[in-house]
């Protein structure tokens, strides 16, 4: 049985699933190397236009496997510390590819996103959670460090460094609740209900403009390396005007709201 499944559920999107339920979709190697990989070909497929990312059975991830990690592939000849950064690689690839993709994604958090499972939630540019969901930074429960996977990067900037340090130094849960409460997740539904809610997200955005979308994902994005205010609106604006000047997007909008009708947009 594939440990990554694709699926096409709606026009536009397309949902990839990590299918080792029984592991609780654990980040082992041989999970995470085909998840990287499918990442990498949907990117590169023009007739998506909204990715959603969940788990199988009743956990989104449950991070590190600690009884069968898998196998690094290329290690001949390796010591044990050249090894362990080769797989440490590994893993921080799966967070830029989402990075990197053109399409936006959008995490359907099913369960228990623990560890690298919450960095991998957190790395996506949109978060449901169903009421059964809930995050934990679990390394420093197990005696190292719960920074990993770039999340003490990116969880302060989506709830706030005081609500960042609350919960990587506690080792906490962070219910579903409490998630939606500090921004952690836009929305939870229930179980059932999740996936339906991602497509109805998946569907506005896809009836926007494709370089429309792109370009705002990658401002935003972009806005989290940004040096300085001055600097990131010169960005934002040479985009702003790269898809003004090059298409007839905005000519277009005008003339589907005038004629009450939705537009069609050719970039």
């Amino acid at each position: 049985m594939p440990f990554v499944l694709l699926d096409k559920p709606q026009p536009g999107v397309t949902l990839i699933t990590l299918n080792r339920p029984e592991r609780m979709n654990a980040m082992a190697f041989d999970v995470m190397i085909p998840f990287r990989e499918a990442l990498e070909a949907v990117s590169l497929d023009n007739d998506t236009r909204v990715v959603v990312i969940t788990g199988a059975g009743h956990g989104f991830c449950s991070g590190a496997d600690l009884e069968d990690s898998g196998i690094v592939p290329n290690i001949d000849g390796l010591t044990v510390s050249t090894i362990a950064y080769r797989a440490m690689e590994l893993l921080d690839n799966v967070i830029v590819s989402i990075r990197k993709m053109h399409q936006p994604v959008i995490a359907a958090v099913n369960g228990p996103a623990i560890g690298g499972g919450f960095c991998l939630a957190t790395a996506c540019d949109i978060r449901f959670a169903s009421t059964a969901a809930y995050f934990r930074a679990a390394g420093i429960n197990n005696g190292l460090t719960s920074s990993e996977l770039g999340i003490s990067f990116l969880l302060p900037r989506a709830i706030g460094s005081s609500r960042a340090f609350d919960i990587m130094l506690s080792g906490r849960d962070v219910d579903a609740a409490e998630a939606e409460r500090i921004g952690l997740v836009s929305a939870t539904v229930e179980p059932d209900a999740l996936l339906d809610r991602c497509y109805e997200m998946a569907a506005r955005i896809i009836g926007f403009s494709r370089i429309g979308v792109e370009s705002t994902k990658r401002l935003l994005w972009s806005s989290l390396d940004a040096g300085s205010l001055a600097s990131h609106m010169d960005h934002e604006a040479a985009a702003q005007l790269y898809v003004r000047l090059t298409t007839q997007n905005f000519e277009e909008a005008i003339r589907a709201r005038k004629e009450k009708r939705p537009p069609v947009y050719l970039d």
